[in-house]
């Protein structure tokens, strides 16, 4: 639920209004999107006050809908004046006089009687060392080949000589690789000297300033072969894609380098061998019925790596020298897929980054043009078409489903900082997928309840029409605020007890149209859904919320459009039925508000329901150390829901979090839970595995630890 955080002034990212005379207020709407109102007549005195009075969330509405012209999101990325490079301080690539070998090099160089002969002339000096390799193979002469490589390929890439710059960082990109996987080099290299990892990001960034020349000349496509001439010699690049994405599927790359990070709290990396990128997907084919739950813009996490040939390889000697053809794979991994690979039959790390190209999605076009946490609490009727489940990973049949439910005034954009920490783990990326549910938080939450069900019915026949993939069958809901309300609903066996609800008369006397009674009746009538075998509810009002009260519900009707498809439905049943209906309120005037209100009839008969026992159930409060003096009625709450209200008795585990209501899934605790939970239902689900396997069997198969996180070549 949204929430008034604080009173200040602020200069940046502003929403203005028209003349306004003043800035009077910060809101956190979505616990993402800030929202600043002006106003030269409403003054709201909150401050010292770490959230709003009764109803100060839907001041926030009102300030927003009365003196608001428009609200720029948050920017989840910044683009790098100058792009990340750990070379950059060693090598004084950014200083005046620079770019400059370092001082250990200038050692070696000294060392083999080629400092002079470097300062003279360059080109004699490479050709002597590498005649020195190939005579007597020398691990720091190896390197320090590599890193005068390097410095001479930016020194040609800044005079604007891109061929010579490539040449250069071909011959840096293969002499490190030497230099990390040579037979030659096995009992010379140290994989505790720091010039290790300095080779290290000398391949990293050579390949980097290889791929940067590469894609701003020709569209990099897996699955091709190029051949790049240079001055020296001849680079043949085949290019092959390891995950399970079609090589056509990406428009374009973007480097990780390039970006800083906003607005999420933690950057998740693996440190090794690769280039971190950013594939951006192609517009979707809209011929192809999955394509709708790929959010247009998306991004995915890619690492590039680049196998060449080593010194031993041929005929024993390097592959580097002039005039020599080098044969060099360019590999596209999936690091959610591998984060280590083999190479010279050895288990190397890859670099990867995997919140950066979620960052970069986040902040793309479509998501900061539009505030759909607002359009949805605001207009139902209008959201609906963008309403439904999102994939930001690809369908995967082996990984159990995480589908996350946003709350009231919110969106899946509040879910991000969870979702970005719980895939960090190996152990929860290898066997869980996460998909997001976007609904119209202002209708009645019981109505996203029914669509629901209805869209985790159509996307199931969409990805798996057969109802073969066992790890659907395993799902697991997280619902924060109201969506924990959604989300246990799909657990529930309704009988006859929400009917009883709105009608003491059966459910077949009801008379209308039969679309209409369709309607009504699938949203009162319904069985538990088979495939979620879990659900965690995060500071969601189990029994109602005291901020739904006649103040706020009349500021709410005044704002709130009511969900015409749903109204209509209810009058129209409401004429044909007189006197057939207790309450004709709940089906023609009730908005997600009054839906909250601890009043409601409905709280009481979904706390006594009957509900699968197939599902197991977790809690997570909200509980505030220092609670605002102007707040809900006991000082037992998140600044919004009472811990009564969000206590369940049903649950396998329950904690509390210090944090405010729209932040308690952001916090560190309650996501470490969440991953607790998964962990615990990941043994749960491989012991019935296991069972299932009976005694015929030789015993159980165990999974190799992150056995996913490997790639065998």
């Amino acid at each position: 639920m949204p929430q008034l955080l604080a009173t200040e002034c602020v200069t940046d990212d502003l929403c203005t209004h028209q003349g306004a005379k003043s800035v009077v207020a910060r809101f956190d709407c979505d616990g993402r999107d800030i929202c600043t109102s002006t106003s030269d007549t409403l003054l709201f005195d909150v401050s010292n006050h770490r959230s709003a009075a009764n109803g100060g969330w839907l001041l926030c509405l009102l300030v927003l809908l009365g003196f608001a012209t428009g609200c720029t999101s948050t920017r989840y990325v910044s683009s790098r004046s100058i792009r990340e490079n750990p070379l950059a301080s060693n090598l004084n690539l950014v200083a005046f006089r620079g770019p400059e070998i370092s001082e250990r090099t200038w050692h070696t160089l000294d060392r083999f009687g080629l400092k002079d002969q470097y300062a003279a002339d360059h080109n004699k000096c490479f050709s002597k060392i590498r005649q020195t390799i190939n005579e007597s193979p020398d691990s720091e002469l190896v390197y320090a080949l590599s890193e005068l490589s390097y410095v001479e390929g930016k020194k040609a890439e800044r005079s604007g000589d891109l061929m010579h710059a490539l040449n250069h960082y071909g011959i840096a990109l293969t002499n490190s690789y030497d230099y990390l996987f040579s037979d030659d080099l096995e009992i010379t290299r140290n994989a505790f000297d720091p010039q290790f990892r300095a080779a290290c990001d000398l391949y990293n960034e050579s390949l980097e300033d290889t791929l940067r020349i590469l894609c701003s000349e020709h569209r990099i496509e897996p699955g091709s072969t190029y051949t790049i001439s240079t001055p020296d010699r001849e680079f043949i690049v085949r290019t092959e894609m390891r995950g399970k994405w079609k090589p056509e599927e990406f428009d374009r790359y973007e480097f990780v380098s390039d970006f800083d990070i906003e607005t999420l709290n933690n950057r998740h990396t693996t440190y090794g061998l690769g280039v971190p990128l950013i594939a951006v997907r192609k517009p979707a084919d809209n011929d192809d019925p999955r394509e709708r739950y790929y959010p247009s813009g998306l991004s995915y996490a890619v690492s590039a790596m680049m196998r060449c040939p080593t010194s031993n390889s041929g005929d024993g000697e390097s592959a580097t020298r002039a005039g020599e053809s080098a044969t060099c794979v360019l590999e596209f991994f999936d690091p959610l897929e591998a984060n280590q690979i083999e190479i010279a039959n050895q288990w190397v790390p890859l670099e990867t980054d995997l919140t950066t190209p979620l960052a970069y999605f986040l902040d793309s076009p479509e998501f900061r043009k539009r505030n759909h946490a607002t359009e949805g609490l605001l207009d139902p009727d209008g959201s609906q078409e963008r309403r439904g489940i999102y994939m930001l990973e690809p369908y995967d049949p082996n990984r159990i489903p995480v589908l996350m439910v946003h709350g009231l005034w919110s969106s899946p954009l509040t879910w991000m900082d969870m979702f970005n920490d719980l895939r960090s783990f190996p152990e929860i990326r290898e066997r869980y997928q996460f998909w997001f549910y976007l609904y119209p938080s202002g209708q009645p939450f019981w109505i996203s309840a029914q669509q629901l069900r209805t869209d985790l019915a159509s996307m199931r026949n969409s990805f798996d029409p057969g109802h073969r993939d066992q790890a659907v069958d395993n799902m697991v809901l997280v619902g924060h605020s109201m969506g924990g309300l959604v989300s246990r609903l799909q657990t529930m066996d309704s009988g006859d007890d929400f009917w009883k609800i709105v009608s003491d008369q059966p459910a077949d006397k009801l008379k209308g149209a039969q679309e209409d009674r369709v309607k009504l009746v699938s949203t009162l009538y319904f069985k538990p859904n088979q495939s979620v075998s879990r659900v965690i509810t995060i500071g969601t009002p189990h029994r109602g919320s005291d901020f739904s009260n006649d103040y706020t519900q009349w500021l709410a009707r005044k704002f709130i459009k009511l969900p015409q498809m749903f109204v209509s439905t209810g009058q129209r049943l409401t004429r044909e039925n007189p006197d057939f209906f207790r309450d004709t309120k709940l089906l023609t005037a009730v908005n997600a508000v009054d839906s909250l209100s601890s009043r409601s009839p409905i709280f009481p008969v979904m706390l006594r329901a009957k509900k699968s026992p197939n599902v197991k159930f977790h809690n997570i409060i909200g509980v505030l150390e220092k609670p605002p003096l102007l707040g809900p009625k006991s000082r037992q709450n998140d600044g919004v829901v009472e811990y009564a209200s969000a206590h369940m008795d049903d649950v396998e585990s329950e904690i509390i979090v210090d944090a405010e209501h729209t932040r308690i899934h952001m916090t560190g605790k309650a996501i470490f839970e969440v991953r607790r939970i998964l962990l615990e239902h990941l043994r749960e689900v491989d012991s019935r595995d296991r069972i299932a396997t009976g005694p015929a069997a030789t015993g159980p198969t165990e999974r190799p630890v992150h056995a996913a996180d490997a790639y065998r070549r």
